[in-house]
């Protein structure tokens, strides 16, 4: 079976890791959370990268260490992966869906636009946007560069300072993504663009460190509250003194050094992405009902996952096409359920509005094909074929 993802580790991270057993260093203390840290900053172009345990935890205390709490509310994309709805719910606040854009599969600042001026209304005097029907202050949108594609972050971010909102960027599968904005004379690296992003390191992703997590931010303020409420917010003057509610969600130096080792190779492993992106395009090119991912030309994609779209065109619905590529020998996944789909959020939830037309027919068409950084030129070829051997 030629799998989803397989991750690629080189010789350093044995030898990092190695090093922390040797010298006992192998909880949150020691060398390698600081390295991996500045090296992981350099590499997205912020000032301060924060360690944690996870993707989901890192949105969690990003949006914590913004202040966002209860009675606030949350703009974010309906087709996403769950922890992001559930990042907001852990701080107190309750998540806005919205659809997203048919092709990048990304939060549609069209519908951010039509939201905010049909649902919601500026306060001048607290320079809060509020929700008409609920009255809860809307305080940030959390874009998602899904499936290693980024958003059109200008558009998003001047929606953002017209009406006073945070903007808390998931990258957690767009690891050197870049952005072409207007404004800027170079491209902006994903996480880079908001008031804080945030970054997975699960297996599948591009830097692994098998689970983990960070937070990268230009602001010293949020850095340092972020520091303190991961680590179950120690005063300063005394140790196990708490004044905060806080939380642990500390990575271990094991797991830094693992992250080190991956960073030192991130530039080849972006390469090896696009270059299997670009055999999934020949290979695929023109098979009809096949809808590849598209490069827009505002930005560059790492293509975290292959993600493909299944038409009527193709003869065959998604779950039969997957069915049989798994009879085949070849393994892959389907996409996200819409977030207004989840069992959780069915009986309460809010919509921008109660249609979500494209992240539901994304949802029933797509699929991604093995994308591991392991995989090979064969193997791609073998997929393709499994691929154009259903028609």
């Amino acid at each position: 079976m030629i799998p989803v993802n397989e991750p690629l580790l080189g010789a350093n991270a044995q030898k990092y890791v190695l090093d922390c057993l040797n010298t006992g260093w192998i909880s949150s203390a020691g060398s390698y959370i600081r390295r991996f840290e500045e090296a992981f900053a350099a590499f997205v172009g912020v000032k301060h990268a924060v360690t944690t345990t996870s993707g989901t935890t890192a949105l969690h205390l990003a949006l914590a260490a913004l202040g966002i709490g209860p009675g606030d509310e949350v703009i974010i994309p309906d087709l996403t992966m769950i922890a992001v709805p559930y990042a907001v719910l852990y701080t107190g606040a309750r998540p806005i869906f919205l659809d997203v854009d048919p092709e990048t599969f990304n939060i549609d600042p069209d519908r951010l636009r039509d939201f905010i001026r049909a649902w919601c209304r500026f306060d001048s005097g607290s320079k809060t946007l509020l929700h008409k029907r609920t009255g809860g202050a809307v305080r940030a949108v959390l874009p998602v560069h899904l499936y290693g594609h980024p958003c059109r972050m200008d558009e998003i971010l001047d929606l953002a300072r017209d009406n006073n909102l945070l903007v808390v960027e998931d990258a957690a599968e767009a690891h050197g993504a870049l952005y072409h904005s207007g404004r800027s004379p170079r491209p902006l690296p994903a996480g880079s663009i908001g008031d804080a992003g945030c970054f997975s390191f699960y297996a599948n992703k591009i830097i692994t460190t098998g689970e983990g997590g960070m937070v990268v931010t230009d602001s010293d303020a949020t850095a340092a509250r972020c520091r303190r409420l991961k680590d179950l917010a120690h005063s300063p003057e005394r140790r196990f003194l708490h004044t905060d509610l806080a939380y642990n969600y500390r990575m271990t130096n094991v797991q830094a050094a693992i992250g080190l080792a991956q960073v030192e190779e991130v530039d080849r492993f972006i390469a090896l992405k696009r270059r299997m992106a670009e055999a999934y395009h020949q290979g695929l090119s023109g098979v009809d009902g096949l809808t590849l991912p598209l490069e827009k030309p505002w930005g560059r994609s790492v293509y975290w996952m292959y993600a493909v779209l299944v038409e009527e065109s193709f003869g065959l619905s998604r779950e039969n096409v997957t069915a049989r590529l798994k009879e085949n020998g070849v393994d892959t996944r389907t996409f996200f359920v819409p977030v207004h789909e989840q069992p959780v959020f069915r009986k309460d939830f809010l919509p921008g509005e109660d249609a979500f037309p494209v992240s539901v027919a994304l949802s029933k068409k797509g699929f991604y094909l093995p994308s591991g950084l392991a995989l090979t030129e064969e193997q791609i070829s073998r997929v393709c074929q499994a691929v154009k051997s259903l028609r």
